[in-house]
């Protein structure tokens, strides 16, 4: 009723003459090659004067210039429609695509009675820029009911099912945690709109933050967490997602500062409050541990970290829980480590590499446990990568210590491939004097030729005690300096060397009690034996 009470008021005003604009299917002004009318009335120009103005002005490509003008006449007249739909094609010339929808969907409510396809079709084409690829169907679906063979619309409703065969096989992908075809569809969806100059909802950029936290490209996510909270600053959902991305990368105390961020926005956001307890909970049990670990409560560590893992837990979707996974999992190695639990303490260390490989003190402790468990050849490759990693981060002291333990770590492959005197006489490498005495006692009883044993194993028992016993000989060889008990001048020469009965009592006398023991105290008893003058091996590896 308003616009038939505004057309007849139009009609007691013979001086003016109203130009209509076709409202065209694409975002152009009508190219009408005569001049505009410049029309005037004794209190100044009309509404529709100014209009034809912004026609000029639209014309020349002076977009913000017609904004203004179409802007003038909406004030005075906003129940035209057309006014509307022109000044919604200026912002489109402009890439403005919101107000440009906000006019269009008003211009299509004045025009309800009566619906207009160039509206409805200028209409699909802002929703389709702004990604609303259901509404812009739907009024496609309007303005083909009016005009079924109208070009531009088939035509931009191809472009828009395309869209949403894109958003549907990213749907799909990201149910089937294939993050790799998932960031591809991503990609086709902000093609399409790229392609009209459009803007992507701020849906589909957590979506891409959430993809590359899927497939754990932390560098990827961090850069479009950046980029959508400079768009959205005081967006609860993206504070909360970058305090998420921040929570896996180890970054707790900002981490806390966005989630709290989020939920003075939004009190009431559930995926910030819960995500804020969380990161409270980790950053806890994590001191915790640390505490205990330095304390030298060993287990109570353990425990923590576990507990703090199980917070993290290690869903895909979160890049299996990312670096601070990682160092929890770093600190619980190293505790199993000194706990001599070295197969879990591998485990733990191995799980920790392979969501953070450049990590040189998870290197460092698998390299430690690779000398435990005698992979030294592991162990050497390990020391060399934590030597390496520690320069780029600036770890001099590290590194310093790290080159140290690779020279021990070298120093022991060298000796694994020739002979080990300490696996010779049963003894670990930290053994003191009085053990390396018994070993001696042991196994040259066990082996030697009188007693049936075999000659060749009692002539390597020799060389280990000859080198072993020796202070110095011992210190060479622990550098992996070539050491060889056969040359030793105290033996008396052991190549082609076989004792007899009288050599193996002289042997047996020197413990204590003879070759059967004395005292009663059995064959290997006796508190006396070989006086020998060494010091434990100086090992400084820090376990």
């Amino acid at each position: 009723m308003a616009n038939k009470k505004k057309g007849s008021a139009k009609k007691k005003q013979p001086a003016e003459v109203s130009v209509e604009i076709p409202a065209a299917g694409s975002s152009s002004a009508p190219s009408d090659p005569s001049p505009p009318k410049v029309l005037s009335s004794p209190n100044g120009p009309t509404a529709e004067a100014i209009k034809e103005q912004g026609n000029s002005a639209f014309k020349a490509k002076q977009y913000t210039e017609a904004v203004e003008l179409y802007t003038k006449a909406i004030d005075m007249n906003p129940a035209e429609p057309s006014y509307l739909t022109n000044r919604a094609a200026a912002h489109m010339a402009l890439k403005r695509f919101r107000p440009a929808l906000v006019d269009c969907q008003q211009a299509a409510t004045l025009q309800s009675d009566n619906p207009s396809s160039k509206t409805l079709i200028r209409l699909a084409r802002c929703q389709l820029a702004l990604g609303e690829s259901e509404s812009a169907l739907k009024s496609l679906c309007t303005a083909l009911s009016l005009e079924p063979s109208n070009t531009t619309a088939l035509q931009l409703q191809g472009k828009v099912q395309e869209l949403e065969r894109h958003l549907r096989n990213f749907d799909s992908a990201k149910r089937k945690r294939d993050w790799g075809l998932g960031r591809l569809a991503l990609d086709k969806c902000f093609q399409s709109l790229d392609a009209e100059g459009g803007e992507a909802p701020i849906q589909w950029r957590l979506w891409r933050i959430e993809l590359e936290l899927g497939r754990a490209n932390w560098d990827a996510a961090n850069i479009a967490a950046n980029d959508l909270l400079r768009l959205e600053p005081n967006s609860p959902e993206v504070l909360t997602l970058r305090g998420l991305l921040l929570f896996l990368s180890g970054k707790l105390p900002q981490a806390i500062q966005h989630v709290t961020s989020a939920l003075r926005l939004d009190p009431g956001h559930g995926d910030a409050s819960r995500l804020r307890k969380r990161i409270k909970d980790v950053e806890r049990l994590k001191e915790e541990g640390n505490t205990a670990f330095k304390s030298g409560k060993l287990q109570d560590a353990v425990d923590r970290y576990t507990e703090a893992l199980e917070r993290i837990g290690d869903a895909e979707e979160e890049g299996k829980g990312g670096q601070i996974r990682a160092t929890l999992l770093s600190n619980r190695a190293t505790t199993q480590l000194k706990l001599e639990r070295y197969e879990e303490a591998l485990a733990d260390t191995e799980a920790s590499l392979t969501l953070c490989s450049t990590s040189f003190k998870a290197l460092r402790t698998r390299a430690r446990i690779n000398l435990h468990l005698e992979k030294l050849d592991a162990a050497v490759a390990d020391f060399k990568a934590a030597i390496e990693q520690a320069g780029v981060e600036g770890a001099d002291a590290d590194a310093r210590t790290l080159r140290a333990d690779l020279k021990k770590a070298e120093a022991a492959l060298k000796r694994s491939k020739t002979k080990d005197y300490y696996k010779i006489l049963g003894l670990s490498r930290d053994c003191i004097e009085t053990d390396i005495k018994k070993a001696y006692r042991r196994e040259s009883l066990k082996h030697h030729p009188d007693k049936g044993g075999d000659e060749e194993k009692f002539k390597l028992v020799v060389e280990a005690h000859a080198v072993l016993s020796d202070p110095q000989r011992r210190q060479r060889y622990d550098m992996g300096e070539d050491e060889d008990g056969q040359t030793d001048p105290s033996m008396g020469g052991m190549n082609g060397f076989r004792m007899n009965h009288a050599d193996l009592a002289s042997l047996f006398a020197q413990f204590d009690g003879g070759p059967f023991g004395g005292g009663g105290r059995g064959q290997f008893g006796g508190g006396g034996g070989f006086r020998f003058h060494t010091s434990p091996m100086n090992d400084d590896f820090d376990f």
